[in-house]
Order: C-alpha cells, then sequence, then structure tokens
C-alpha cells in the first residue's frame, strides 16, 4: 500500500504537468498568429491554404483552426479539472486517481498527436514533455491501483452494459470514419482524403491503432464483469468525454474560419460527450 509521500509526490507530478500543459495551451490560443495563411500544393498535387505566423506557422489552415479550438477546451476546461482533482489525489482517493489517468490518458493523445502531426516549430519540445510526462504519471499512478480489488469496490450500479456499449459504439464510428477517409486516399481522391500537405494520416493511425482496440477491449472487460474492465471503464469514461467535448470545440473553432460547421460531425460528437459524462457520473458513484 502506497504511503502519504507518494500520494503527495503523485499530486505534485500531476501539479507539473498541469501547469505545462497551461502554458502549452495558452501558446496556442493566444500565440496563433494573425490568421494569415498563403497557398501551398503538396508533394501529392493537393492544393491547401497553410499558416503564415503564429506558433503553428507552417500547418494548414484548417488544422490550426482546429487546434485552436482543441487548446481553450484543455485549457479551460481539462486544465482545471486536473487541478481540481489535486488535493484528493494528495490523499490517496481511488476516484482521485482513476479520473486522474483519465485526464492525463487525454493529454498523452493530446500531445502525441501534436508532436507528430504539426509542422516544426516552438512548441515541439513541450509537446514531448507533455506526452512523456503524462504517460510516466499514468504508469505511477496504474502501479498504486490493486485491480483485483476493485470488483470488490465497485457495486452492482456500475452501468457495465451502458459502458461496453458506449465503447463499440464509438470503437464503431471511428473505424467506419477513418476507413471510408483512408479508401478515398487511396483511390487518389485528395479532397475526400483531407491530407492538408500532411505525407500520412497520423491521427487515424493513433485512432486505429490504439483507441479502437482500447475501447474494444474495455466494452469485452465491462461487459464480462472483469475487474480490468472497472480500471479500464473509470480511466475510458473520463478520457471520452474530454476527447468528444474538445472535437466539438475543435469543429466549432473550424466553423469559425472556414464558415461551415460539420454538423454531422458535430452531432455524434456532443452525444458521444453527453453519453459518456452520463456514464462517467454513474461509474465513479459505483465506487
Amino acid at each position: 500500500m502506497a504511503g502519504q509521500h507518494t500520494w503527495i509526490r503523485i499530486a505534485a507530478l500531476c501539479g507539473v504537468i498541469a501547469v505545462l500543459v497551461a502554458l502549452t495551451a495558452a501558446a496556442g490560443v493566444f500565440l496563433r498568429g494573425s490568421g494569415a495563411a498563403a497557398p501551398a500544393v503538396s508533394i501529392r498535387g493537393e492544393a491547401y491554404q497553410y499558416a503564415t505566423d503564429g506558433v503553428y506557422r507552417f500547418n494548414a489552415q484548417r488544422v490550426v483552426a482546429e487546434g485552436v479550438g482543441w487548446d481553450i477546451f484543455t485549457l479551460f476546461v481539462a486544465v482545471p479539472a486536473l487541478l481540481l482533482s489535486l488535493p484528493r489525489l494528495a490523499r490517496g482517493s481511488l476516484k482521485a486517481r482513476l479520473f486522474a489517468v483519465g485526464l492525463l490518458a487525454y493529454f498523452f493523445y493530446q500531445y502525441l498527436m501534436y508532436a507528430v502531426t504539426w509542422a516544426f516549430g516552438p512548441l515541439f519540445l513541450p509537446f514531448v514533455a507533455v506526452y512523456a510526462l503524462s504517460l510516466v504519471a499514468i504508469a505511477w499512478i496504474v502501479s498504486t491501483v490493486r485491480i483485483d480489488t476493485l470488483a470488490e469496490r465497485a457495486s452492482e450500479r456500475f452501468p457495465r452494459r451502458g459502458m461496453a456499449i458506449l465503447c463499440f459504439v464509438l470503437a464503431l464510428a471511428l473505424t467506419a470514419m477513418w476507413l471510408r477517409r483512408i479508401a478515398a486516399g487511396l483511390a487518389g481522391d485528395l479532397s475526400g482524403a483531407m491530407l492538408l500537405g500532411q505525407t500520412t494520416m497520423v491521427v487515424q493511425a493513433l485512432d486505429l491503432g490504439l483507441v479502437v482496440p482500447l475501447a474494444v477491449f474495455t466494452g469485452v472487460a465491462a461487459w464480462r464483469n472483469r475487474p480490468i474492465g472497472f480500471l479500464l471503464s473509470s480511466v475510458v469514461v473520463v478520457k471520452a468525454v474530454a476527447m468528444a467535448s474538445a472535437i466539438c470545440a475543435m469543429l466549432l473553432s473550424a466553423w469559425a474560419v472556414e464558415g461551415r460547421l460539420d454538423a454531422g460531425g458535430f452531432a455524434f460528437f456532443g452525444a458521444a460527450a453527453l453519453a459518456s459524462c452520463w456514464l462517467g457520473v454513474r461509474t465513479y458513484r459505483s465506487l
């Protein structure tokens, strides 16, 4: 059983991560530049507009617009949520530990994606630092959780069927959405592929290689009432709320720049955020 000093050290590490994320996201929001753009043609012959100033310069204008929306959500919602959990985390609260891991998983995904997607720039090292420290913190916190006893601590109110359904639906939706875009790219439809100057599909690789398998495994484990299902569900549901909400913010930000809203995507991820929030409340009340 970890002692009080361990909880304090874990909370301190999470506090450092929160500050680093806040500074990095703030740079994306407030130093994003004037919005000036110039035309470019990728090596594949795809025409697109790229940002010419700010910390995200040399990236496609659409990508920058989405990134700023993501940064706004991270700065004003995700970071405060982690900071508010620190006092309970310092006392070793199980709920606070699981909640923190969910937010850390969100930071890990966001900044791993940023590090390998954004054009090289002044925030490259902060991106790497955030996802590296988040991974360390996740491993440290999970090592303090006795997975075999989670099932004993969770009551019969744990929404295992609802959690399983959410995981399967998200996995299926991401797979269908990204395979369609991949197929468009392989068929030579550059507009449908939306590479926007990138040489490959980073987001699709991360989602299909990390998020989808994790969602399917979590859904199966939760459905079968396995102890690991309780751990993963409490983590995945927090990340699902954060990611779905961040995607909605991204779509709104892109709408403000392009004047066109992806209504279908906004409706789907908005519904996913609400469903995840509802299941998250039920999950944490069951512990």
